[in-house]
């Protein structure tokens, strides 16, 4: 069986300044990170998600403020979803992409007049593989074993293998190159969201 990437649905897409739930999960259904933000807009990438410093995030077994500001994007088309980070960042990653399936938006809260937004929810079924722009490493593909594992222990199937390896193998040419999303166009995003949250 073929299996094939599916652009990410419109439909329940946020709204500027709404809140923004990402709620990952892995392939057998175990829950995985769970992070707040806010709509900041799309362009022909994708949405922009402003994820702010002091932010509390959480996945089984793990829990932390975050230490930085980060913007998300998920893409329009593409099995990832993307984070970018700047220089205040107190560890070395720039940009981390997790490989993902079935991305998807839904709407659990529709605006209630001023100071009250909508809220959405993002999900995706994180698929371990990552492709990382470190600021001391370069850029790498990391937690290939994590993927090995997986592939037996959730019985992944086979078509599903080829399809995410292909996609880290185009997201990892992407952001090597620095083209399409990852060419620096977040620092933008990244402005407003902090002129907008912070």
């Amino acid at each position: 069986m073929t299996w094939v990437i599916q652009p990410t649905a419109a439909g329940d897409a946020p709204r500027p300044g709404e809140l923004v739930v990402a709620r990952n999960r892995k392939w057998d259904g175990m829950a995985h990170w769970v992070v707040p933000g806010y709509g900041l807009g799309e362009d022909e990438h994708g949405w922009w998600i402003y994820q702010g410093r002091g932010e509390f995030i959480s996945r089984p077994g793990a829990a932390l403020h975050t230490r930085s500001d980060a913007v998300l994007l998920i893409p329009r088309a593409g099995g990832y979803a993307a984070t970018f980070y700047d220089e205040t960042n107190p560890g070395d990653f720039r940009v981390y992409v997790d490989l993902a399936w079935d991305l998807s938006w839904r709407r659990i809260g529709e605006p209630a007049g001023p100071g009250h937004p909508g809220v959405v929810e993002f999900h995706m079924v994180d698929m371990d593989l990552d492709v990382i722009r470190s600021s001391r490493h370069g850029v790498f593909v990391d937690d290939e074993d994590e993927f090995s594992d997986h592939t037996v222990s959730m019985a992944y199937p086979d078509g599903l293998v080829a399809a995410v390896r292909a996609e880290c193998t185009r997201i990892h040419a992407a952001v090597l190159d620095a083209t399409g999303p990852f060419e620096g166009i977040s620092d933008a995003w990244m402005a407003l969201g902090r002129k907008d949250y912070s």
